[in-house]
């Protein structure tokens, strides 16, 4: 009988491609390991991977029984949560990517607000970018993500629970800051500066404010909103950022304005 242990080896290995990482990976012993997979080898009749002393690969028909494990452990997980849900909320562990533009401002918040209505949550927080965390909502390497919208997100559900603008930082004292609000046009001569490749923060503002990447200014690839406006405090430009981030970068800086950008909102939404 094929057990859910040996499908969980099976995914271990594809996922490193090493059976001692593998191993470590499962909390089992490399023979462990290797007795498990062999045993499923036997049970399918097929080999699922090629393997000697340097490298493993998968085979052709290993991939087909590696996706579909990938699928019955997704069931096998879902029918948990399903006995788990009639008990105590966030009684059961759970893994939550996060996007880098939103984890630093949502999570103090919502961790306060479960320390104090549910103390013994156990939840595991991941930071990474959107295209990562989706991957591995799809694979089931975590149990949901925490994105901004419009984002692809093809086969998932989207449950949408914040909505926000965008607001342009900037020094006191220069063009536009005493304006009740900046235009897209404006800002094309604000020396712009976004986050880097890969931050869907970038792609969202470019498309809404519809300014051709070349009118910003990229020649530093900041990979933090926290480092944007650093650089904006060192007088080498403007940037915009979220409304939620205001709070922690901004407000303690008595010589940076924050004017809201005119164009119609909700800039972003949370989902």
């Amino acid at each position: 009988m094929i057990s859910i242990k040996q499908l969980t080896y099976a995914l271990a290995v594809s996922k490193t491609m090493h059976f001692r990482k593998a191993a470590d990976l499962c909390h089992v012993s490399q023979s462990s390991l290797s007795t498990g997979l062999n045993e499923l080898e036997r049970q399918l009749g097929i080999k699922i991977f090629e393997r000697d002393n340097k490298k493993v690969l998968l085979t052709k028909h290993g991939g087909e029984v590696v996706e579909k494990a990938r699928s019955i452990l997704s069931q096998v997980d879902e029918l948990v949560h399903i006995a788990e849900s009639h008990s105590q909320p966030f009684s059961f562990p759970m893994s939550i990517g996060i996007i880098p533009t939103i984890a630093p401002y949502l999570l103090p918040r919502l961790m306060s607000a479960l320390q104090h209505h549910h103390p013994n949550a156990s939840l595991t927080f991941i930071e990474e970018e959107s295209h990562h965390l989706v991957e591995k909502v799809q694979r089931g390497e975590i149990d949901t993500a925490i994105l901004a919208l419009p984002y692809p997100c093809h086969g998932l559900l989207s449950l949408e629970f914040w909505q926000e603008d965008f607001v342009w930082v900037a020094s006191k004292g220069g063009d536009y800051t005493e304006l009740p609000n900046v235009t897209t046009e404006q800002l094309s001569r604000a020396n712009l500066m976004l986050l880097a490749e890969g931050h869907c923060l970038k792609d969202q503002i470019l498309n809404l404010c519809n300014i051709p990447e070349q009118d910003t200014l990229q020649s530093y690839r900041a990979t933090s909103l926290n480092t944007l406006v650093q650089m904006v405090i060192s007088g080498l430009g403007s940037t915009l950022i979220p409304q939620m981030a205001v709070e922690q970068l901004v407000t303690q800086h008595c010589d940076l304005s924050v004017v809201p950008l005119n164009e119609p909102g909700p800039h972003r939404r949370i989902a």
